[in-house]
């Protein structure tokens, strides 16, 4: 062998040891992965394709035959949007507020502000009732006004504010930052120009934000979709896919069914996660 080819075999070896060497790091990891999330999840399919106990079809099948699994799937997904939707437009304006201001007491408001952070789905779940259950604040002061208690917490409307509640101040955090690292010099040179304060906003801001509101709006409706803390805690009647995989598995004992509706709620969010994931490079690029 020339001195040449052992030369090129010594470069060849050289950069082969650090793609090994990060492979065997990576090895935990992906032991992990499939240990914890792979199988389970191959499993989770397989039983899927089991038959339903009361249709006697397989459990995939039953879920997009049966009305009562496609209204819980559409109120599921639905209710996720309108959350996602509400968080972003609140806590945009809560986090170009507070990026752009400087005031006493500015961090903590701030604090206050993303303090929820702190609470499990229950924990918001009881606060939901406490503010508008049926002996909550709500109702006590609409029975002193109107003789009548208005009740929201049992209900979609009330899951709607729980979810809210768990949302805004993930996205308050994501958001604050986003908005203190915009160029300030675009919105100057657009106002120079004559822009409103309007086509500042759509122009400039809100492109300039787009990254972290697709992420922040990715991961609030993903969280949506699966939150079942809260849920469970206003009340099992409810029609959406967390409280209805749980009836299906603990009530009836139809895992078939439950293992269906388990990969179609993970597949939903899945889809968002990926389209959020391919806007942020299209508009990147």
């Amino acid at each position: 062998m020339s001195i040449s080819d052992t030369l090129a075999a010594s470069r060849r070896q050289a950069r082969s040891l650090p793609g090994s060497k990060w492979l065997w790091l990576a090895l935990p990891a992906l032991l992990f992965f499939s240990a914890f999330w792979l199988l389970p999840f191959a499993r989770l399919l397989q039983i899927g394709m089991q038959n339903d106990r009361t249709t006697q079809h397989s459990g995939y099948w039953t879920v997009i035959s049966q009305p009562n699994y496609l209204l819980s799937l559409l109120n599921t997904v639905l209710l996720s949007l309108a959350v996602t939707l509400v968080t972003l437009v609140l806590a945009a304006i809560v986090g170009c507020f507070l990026a752009r201001q400087r005031f006493a007491g500015r961090g903590t408001l701030l604090a206050l502000l993303t303090f929820p952070l702190a609470f499990p789905g229950v924990v918001v779940g009881f606060l939901v009732v406490m503010l508008a259950g049926r002996r909550g604040l709500l109702a006590q002061i609409s029975m002193s006004l109107v003789h009548e208690r208005w009740t929201l917490a049992y209900s979609l409307t009330g899951l709607f504010i729980g979810y809210l509640y768990f949302s805004l101040p993930r996205a308050i955090v994501t958001l604050v930052a986003a908005s203190e690292k915009l160029d300030r010099s675009l919105e100057e040179a657009a106002r120079s120009l004559g822009a409103s304060q309007w086509r500042i906003t759509w122009d400039v801001i809100v492109p300039g934000l787009q990254p972290a509101l697709l992420s922040t709006g990715a991961l609030c409706f993903a969280t949506s979709m699966g939150a079942f803390g809260t849920a469970f805690t206003l009340g099992t009647d409810l029609a959406v896919l967390p409280l209805t995989i749980y009836g299906e598995f603990t009530n009836y004992a139809n895992f078939a069914t439950a293992a269906a509706l388990s990969v179609v709620m993970g597949a939903v969010a899945w889809l968002a996660l990926m389209l959020a994931r391919r806007l942020a490079h299209k508009g990147a690029a």
